[in-house]
């Protein structure tokens, strides 16, 4: 990664798992890093353990539930008032094998793995492009070759499956298109963007399974600290700093789903700036 004093990261999801490891590693490297979470408790300790271990004490808490679209806006006005530059957001807080509905009205996986990391993204690039060459990284995951497309009707309800796992995949797919159609946007502006599978990793973002099918599952995934390896690469590597839009596996450049297409991009595009745009009054 090379020395990154003087460059700040936001990196969401920070507490634990792989974002807890993304944080260890762009702070061992001297970058400010703000992390994001719903948990200050579990943050503030994590922030803790990372500047012990790596002397950089230059970090910082940031609440954020990316269920709650009015939760979100406060982030990233806490963020953008302080005038503060921007130079990395890692979208990586993940949801998986929950069911229900978010605060704001999305089924649950889609709602907080997708349309609250989008209306983040949306506040904060242009302090990206501001900072001066910046990038994006959503962690997706391999999960979302399964899923066959998205179901405009089915992620404003519930979830339906009984492991959620097909919701989830449907929202890793989003992450996906999100990166493709946000690259194509900011073309010229001197911010990329990236999109990765981590592995299959044993993280705290499988904690709604059923405890005994977690520790089977976790007997056969990587550490938090391997998984979080493609998330530094793409947001330090300086091998992709002139491609944008892409998707990695392995700290390798990787062909998504054939189901990520330009126009299902644009489409998952025009209806998620819908959802985040407030009604207006009266």
């Amino acid at each position: 990664m090379g020395d990154l004093s003087g460059k700040t990261f936001l990196v969401t999801g920070a507490n634990t798992g792989i974002g807890k490891e993304t944080v260890r590693g762009l702070a061992g490297r001297g970058a400010r890093v703000v992390l994001a979470g719903r948990s200050e408790e579990r943050t503030r300790a994590a922030i803790r353990e990372v500047a012990a271990e790596t002397g950089n004490t230059d970090l910082d808490f940031l609440p954020l539930d990316l269920g709650d679209l009015a939760s979100v806006r406060a982030t990233a006005a806490t963020f953008l008032d302080s005038g503060e530059r921007l130079d990395v957001l890692v979208n990586n807080a993940g949801l998986a094998g929950k069911r229900g509905m978010t605060a704001s009205g999305f089924e649950l996986a889609f709602g907080t793995n997708h349309v609250g990391p989008f209306l983040l993204t949306e506040l904060l690039r242009d302090r990206i492009a501001e900072t001066g060459p910046g990038r994006i990284v959503n962690v997706a995951s391999t999960g979302h070759y399964r899923a066959k497309g998205i179901d405009w009707d089915a992620v404003r309800r519930p979830t339906v499956t009984r492991t959620a796992f097909d919701e989830y995949c449907v929202s890793k797919l989003a992450n996906i298109l999100h990166a493709r159609e946000l690259g194509r946007r900011l073309e010229g502006t001197g911010v990329t963007t990236y999109s990765l599978h981590p592995g299959a990793i044993a993280s705290d973002v499988w904690r709604e399974v059923p405890f005994g099918v977690r520790h089977v599952m976790k007997l056969f995934m990587r550490s938090p600290e391997e998984g979080a390896r493609t998330s530094l690469y793409c947001a330090t590597s300086p091998d992709v700093a002139g491609h944008t839009g892409r998707y990695y596996d392995e700290q390798r450049e990787k062909q998504p789903s054939a189901v990520a297409t330009d126009e299902l991009a644009a489409e998952l595009w025009a209806r998620s700036e819908e959802w985040v745009t407030p009604a207006p009054r009266g």
